[in-house]
């Protein structure tokens, strides 16, 4: 209370020597006083005691420009997954903690929001429990669900649960939110949407090559061009682990290797050194640090390296085939490349891998990702379910379109014409004007109240409305519409339809 007093009386609230009766020279003696006569100033109090409200940090507010903005990416991505012949639905916004918790690995598994139980939450928790300060031992006791992590688990769930009315194979896009308890920064949020796309009961190739192609659709459609789709396979991940002898660390191994673009090779063994792998099998993965030339290339590099390895030859083997897919079909505007550090550092891929890195020279993290899931059903008790799916990052794909400048002027357009309010009758003549304009499709308003003029046409200056109408009580007795265009300052008179011509 004492700094929050200090503070606003420094900053916020110079008080006169009358109402204080006394001139203080010292600024602690002033403080004192005011502390000991607090009743004094119930304003002060007041004051002090009306924090500003303010938001959770990784969490943001939209205005009416980046909504717009953020529904036309929406939109575009929906379009498209409604051609390629997806379906939508939701779930919940939180899951059971045991949905969640253990299919992301250790570092997922502490990114997860846990919700607190209602009521008593301590009512389950026994003396020894409390004791123990034991985060594994209290979490489940009084929390029991969680925020979902993202929409892949939690559509694994709805797959289970919902079996015997689905219709396989299933194609299902789902655009909702997600949360994660994760470090701020510029494109990591803790509150943001994802737009997935996945498809369960095949185990077709050929559902990997379509969405190489959904994602390649979506970027041109937002005209984003030069996009990199790069794909590796987890059973190239798993051929690796074997060759370098590192089998029961291959989580250990992925995760650390999934960091070289961010941390960089020195780092990354450093880490493997600690979770145990050997010196001998850091060092045999040399190679992989300095694969170079294009897919070809690598792909005959990775042979030679995992020569030893069934099934390191077998992600490799499904690799060309996506690649040699996407060459005869080809591509609009994306591009596809091997990256096989690419790892996502998480538990449920079995297969191929995705991650979409934005145009070269836009310094932003990854704007979509995925890959393909064999068991994740199986978690659930539906066994030999198949899965692959795609998830694009929405608020990054945001952030980089707006550092391109490639929003289109027109999503933000809001109120086309507005009807300046001289008065009871005349807003009467106009809002029946405004009711033919908006069912003709004209976003059309009236100023809500009698103000002076100078203020309405401000009012529609700071809202970038193009046009207004001023219909006064000549115009009313006469059954013409004053039409102004804001920019050039051109007035005419015109009829409703000449109007609705100009408008339109």
């Amino acid at each position: 209370m004492v700094q929050c007093i200090r503070r606003h009386i420094k900053h916020k609230v110079t008080i006169k020597s009358k109402y204080l009766g006394l001139a203080y020279e010292n600024y602690n003696i002033f403080v004192t006083y005011i502390l000991f006569h607090l009743k004094r100033f119930p304003t002060i109090v007041g004051n002090i005691m009306a924090q500003k409200p303010g938001i959770p940090k990784g969490t943001r507010d939209f205005n009416a420009a980046e909504v717009a903005k953020r529904s036309y990416i929406m939109e575009t991505i929906k379009e498209q997954f409604k051609l390629f012949g997806f379906q939508p639905i939701e779930t919940p916004s939180f899951e059971n903690s045991e949905t969640l918790m253990g299919k992301y690995g250790d570092e997922g598994d502490r990114l997860i929001f846990k919700i607190l139980n209602s009521g008593e939450f301590l009512k389950k928790v026994s003396d020894e429990d409390y004791q123990s300060k034991s985060e594994t031992v209290l979490t489940p006791k009084i929390s029991e669900k969680a925020l979902r992590y993202d929409l892949t688990v939690p559509f694994a769930r709805f797959v289970v649960q919902h079996q015997n009315d689905i219709e396989f194979p299933f194609k299902r896009y789902q655009i909702q939110p997600v949360w994660r308890a994760d470090r701020p920064q510029k494109g990591r949020f803790r509150e943001f949407y994802q737009c997935d796309a996945d498809v369960v009961g095949s185990k077709s190739l050929f559902q990997e090559v379509e969405f190489v192609q959904l994602y390649d659709a979506v970027f041109s459609a937002l005209k984003l061009d030069g996009v990199t789709i790069k794909i590796n396979n987890r059973k190239i991940l798993s051929g690796i682990a074997e060759v370098i002898g590192a089998q029961d660390k291959l989580i250990d191994f992925t995760v650390a290797l999934d960091k070289l673009d961010k941390i960089g090779e020195e780092k990354v063994k450093e880490e493997m050194r600690s979770k145990g792998i050997s010196e001998e099998g850091i060092t045999k993965l040399h190679p992989l640090f300095t694969l170079k030339g294009d897919f070809g290339d690598q792909v005959e590099s990775l042979k030679s390296i995992l020569s030893s390895s069934e099934i390191g030859l077998k992600g490799i083997e499904e690799l060309e085939f996506i690649n040699t897919a996407i060459s005869t079909l080809q591509l609009k505007t994306a591009k596809l490349q091997l990256d096989v550090t690419l790892a996502r550092g998480l538990n449920y891929y079995t297969g191929a891998i995705f991650e979409v890195s934005a145009p070269e020279g836009v310094k932003m993290g990854s704007i979509g990702g995925g890959g393909r899931y064999d068991d994740l059903t199986g978690i659930f008790g539906l066994k030999d379910m198949s899965g692959v799916g795609i998830s694009f990052g929405l608020d990054r794909i945001y952030l980089v379109l707006e550092e391109l400048n490639l929003f289109p002027d027109t999503i933000t357009a809001s109120t086309k014409v507005l009807f300046i309010n001289f008065g009871e009758k005349e807003a009467m003549a106009c809002l029946q004007a405004v009711t033919k304009l908006r069912q003709e499709g004209i976003k059309a308003e009236l100023y809500p109240d009698a103000a002076k003029m100078k203020k309405q046409m401000n009012h529609a200056n700071r809202r970038d409305i193009p046009f207004v109408v001023l219909v006064g009580e000549e115009e009313l007795n006469s059954g013409v519409f004053t039409l102004k265009n804001m920019s050039s300052g051109e007035q005419h008179k015109v009829d409703f339809q000449a109007l609705l011509d100009m408008l339109k």
